[in-house]
């Protein structure tokens, strides 16, 4: 069956986005200030159009067929462009030169990033930034899904298909109290060594901890949290209390250390070296902003996970 593609219309494209996003026919059409009956008509009239039904309806909700998930990232990524186009004339309108979404890992918040954007932000007055700290999965998603147009994530995270590029390498450390019997006479600390005290992580669904916890699984050990934070500032607190160690990023550590009377202890026995990445659809696509934030950041190899 031949389509024809100007049958396809925005309105309808935003409304199935949304309506798989909520997984409410109903909810989509609010998103969309429609009412449910013209909702309904328009999903009616793009499944005639494609020929197939696109999604699946039950009083639970809305979800996508097998064709539905075929049209569901060409979709979203017509919504993203669209949006991105009126960001931009709005950009032109307002007087900015750019608009940037960028979701980025606490590893990324807590380390290398906030300067980086202080710098571009000088360099680029006029680009406005929208920022959100997510985790590195949740990124993946959200640049997926067109929510966000750059991401800063975790090597070892899915990437569901998007170009990666390294942004940033950091080392990862223990940081533990003074006077602990694992620094009485050293600096350095064997990994195994670690395993046998409880632990202050983030949740075990970030890319650190998902990384840490292979780690001890290869040694024949599981890893002992006691305490799931959300930031730096939370572990190196949680440490200085006495409820357990924290490895993590050298830079996200060194603030909190001398403040808090805390020691920092090189790790062995595990790979310490930790690469963040850029997660983007399409490298070539970039907004102007968002290519110039990875220039200033001196990516330039491709990325693994």
């Amino acid at each position: 069956m031949q389509i024809n593609l100007n049958r396809f219309d925005l309105t309808t494209l935003r409304l199935y986005v949304a309506a798989v996003r909520a997984g409410s026919l109903t909810a989509g059409a609010q998103r969309v200030d429609l009412s449910l009956a013209a909702a309904s008509k328009r999903i009616g009239e793009l499944e005639a159009h494609v020929g197939t039904t696109l999604l699946e309806r039950s009083k639970r909700g809305v979800v996508p067929t097998a064709a539905g998930e075929v049209l569901l990232p060409h979709a979203i990524d017509m919504v993203a462009r669209l949006e991105q186009l009126a960001q931009a004339i709005g950009d032109v309108r307002a007087g900015t030169s750019g608009y940037l979404r960028l979701w980025a890992n606490t590893s990324a918040f807590g380390g290398f990033l906030p300067g980086l954007l202080a710098a571009f932000a000088r360099a680029h007055p006029g680009v406005v930034l929208d920022l959100e700290d997510a985790i590195s999965s949740d990124a993946v998603r959200g640049v997926v899904r067109g929510l966000a147009e750059l991401a800063v994530i975790g090597e070892n995270t899915p990437e569901e298909g998007l170009q990666t590029v390294v942004c940033h390498v950091d080392e990862l450390i223990l940081l533990l109290p003074s006077g602990h019997p694992l620094t009485r006479d050293r600096r350095k600390v064997e990994f195994a060594d670690v395993l046998g005290y409880d632990q202050v992580a983030f949740a075990r669904s970030t890319s650190l901890t998902r990384q840490l916890a292979a780690d001890a699984d290869s040694l024949g050990s599981p890893l002992r949290i006691r305490a799931q934070v959300r930031s730096f500032d939370a572990m190196a607190r949680m440490v200085a209390a006495g409820l357990g160690l924290a490895i993590m990023p050298r830079e996200g550590a060194l603030p909190y250390a001398k403040a808090l009377g805390l020691v920092i202890a090189r790790l062995e026995g595990i790979r310490t070296e930790r690469h963040l990445l850029w997660a983007m659809r399409d490298r070539a696509a970039l907004s102007p902003a968002a290519q110039a934030l990875i220039r200033m950041a001196g990516a330039g190899a491709p990325g693994s996970s």
